[in-house]
């Protein structure tokens, strides 16, 4: 199994040509396609162009360069079958032992601004595949290679075999080959799915990026797949947990929705409190903590601003699983990491909007586009005034303030909240009025004052009643989507307690 004669036509043309030497050094005979040969022999290594191998020209603007017999041939004869290789030297076909091949860049013309589907089907890969799958197909005797990472390990074995690879790297070379070629239809397929019939077919490709402890209990075997890592780094503590990976979503969703110094607290993917100060981010934790000051134990912090040893102090005064921010001074990471289990994450640079949310169900999955809706801007809560009384700038404020957070607050969900803080949460009760009254208990838990402050729904009051007890609580202004069959009854409700009131005409319910 000795490698005496390899293919390499590539795209990505990095560590190219330490590979192609090392290959030539070991005696392998080089074939090539294309811009791939003229790389290998401008830098002085010895290489033969497939053409020239196949006796047939590369055509129709290189669509047809490999898919031929002696390309194939040579990758697919079983080499300890006589039939096949009386077959193979009847008609010149000599084995291909490797194959180097990286596709078209698809996915990467598709994801630029304005490509046509013109351009996007030339990028589609016809031989690379080809080969790819009659080389892993035959990785009895082929080996595979599809991305530069595994050059180094390829030639080292080689060195090591005397010229061959092994069995065993072989099968893992071409186990990782068709998972390209699989992730790379998947992606041809969803883009075309998505020209043409949008939703005639969902295809979901994401590498394995680790194995969990376990899942949400102990009993559950759990993994995480996908680039979760490419947007935190983890800088102490234990092994996140698949719990601390939904919380540190919810948590770095939540805090995306503001601009201001910030600080947030979750528990189970709710927030327990949320703080916003111009000036200090010890601030703005002193406001969110004073929301809950029980519920934050075994919770997650997060802040948009880097965390100094002022703040640091102010969190370790109690137990959290997480803290998130896109820095820790040198002080700050000093003293929490005094703790051994808290685990400290860094966000690396700007978090992309989720454009759809994927969740599982019996037989299949439910598929919609994300809630980024968002009802800031200037002017915009004056417009969507239904009662008598118009909100005043502190209301505006605070209605404002207020929109952010319940929309990431499960169903029921009701926010008291304050022009930079939040100062009572109700969240997943099966009624609108049993929230308001678990945020109202909340506020009173935590000495806090309603009064004048904003009620905040996700979705409609269904009767007067909610708006009522808001009312009741001290409330002076509320903020709701709207489109009750009785909204009539709360818009007149609130008139009579000279309640001013938003209609957004946007629900933000999470189930």
């Amino acid at each position: 199994m000795k490698i005496q004669r390899a293919l390499l036509s590539v795209s990505d043309k990095t560590g190219l040509i330490d590979f192609a030497r090392g290959l030539a050094e070991q005696g392998v005979e080089l074939l090539s396609t294309g811009g791939t040969a003229k790389a290998i022999a401008a830098a002085g290594i010895p290489v033969r162009e497939i053409s020239d191998y196949t006796g047939f020209p590369e055509m129709m603007d290189g669509r047809v360069k490999t898919l031929l017999p002696k390309v194939h041939g040579g990758l697919l004869f079983l080499r300890d079958d006589p039939n096949h290789a009386a077959q193979a030297a009847e008609h010149g076909i000599l084995p291909i032992d490797l194959v180097c091949v990286n596709l078209y860049p698809f996915e990467e013309t598709v994801a630029k601004k304005g490509v046509t589907l013109a351009e996007a089907i030339e990028q589609i890969d016809i031989g690379g595949p080809s080969m790819i799958r009659s080389g892993s197909k035959n990785h009895r005797s082929v080996t595979v290679v599809v991305d530069p990472i595994d050059y180094p390990r390829i030639l080292d074995a080689m060195k090591a075999g005397g010229g061959e690879t092994t069995p065993e790297l072989r099968a893992r070379l071409a186990v990782k080959a068709f998972a390209t070629t699989a992730a790379y239809d998947r992606a041809i397929s969803t883009y075309l799915d998505n020209e043409s019939t949008p939703g005639e077919a969902l295809t979901l490709d994401y590498p394995l990026a680790g194995r969990l402890r376990y899942g949400e209990n102990p009993h559950q075997d759990a993994e995480l797949y996908g680039s979760f890592f490419d947007y935190f780094e983890k800088l102490h503590g234990k092994e996140l947990s698949f719990n601390n990976i939904l919380d540190i979503t919810a948590a770095t969703r939540l805090i995306s929705e503001f601009e201001k110094p910030t600080v947030a607290i979750l528990k189970h993917t709710n927030p327990c409190g949320v703080g916003s100060d111009e000036k200090s981010l010890t601030e703005a934790w002193e406001k969110a903590f004073a929301t809950d000051r029980s519920a934050p134990f075994g919770g997650i912090i997060i802040a948009n601003r880097p965390v100094d040893e002022a703040l640091a102090k102010a969190i370790s005064e109690i137990f959290s699983e997480v803290i998130i921010a896109p820095e820790f001074t040198a002080d700050a990471r000093a003293l929490l990491q005094k703790k051994k289990n808290l685990r400290l994450m860094r966000l690396l640079g700007e978090i992309p909007a989720t454009d759809r949310d994927i969740r599982s169900v019996i037989g299949g999955l439910l598929v919609q586009d994300a809630d980024v809706a968002s009802q800031e801007g200037t002017g915009t809560i004056e417009r969507h005034v239904v009662s008598s009384r118009p909100p005043s700038k502190d209301e505006i404020e605070a209605m404002e303030f207020g929109w952010k957070v319940v929309k990431h607050v499960k169903s029921n969900a009701i926010v008291y909240a304050g022009k930079d803080r939040t100062l009572g949460i109700g969240a997943g009760q099966m009624s609108r009025v049993d929230s308001s009254r678990i945020a109202v208990w909340k506020a009173g838990e935590a000495g806090l004052s309603l009064k004048g402050s904003v009620v905040c729904s996700d979705a409609f009051f269904p009767f007067p009643d909610g708006l009522i007890a808001a009312a009741e609580a001290g409330a002076t202004a509320a903020i709701q989507p709207g489109g009750s069959v009785r909204d009539a009854e709360v818009i007149a409700t609130a008139n009579e307690r000279g309640v001013a009131m938003v209609f957004t005409g946007i629900r933000h319910f999470r189930h």
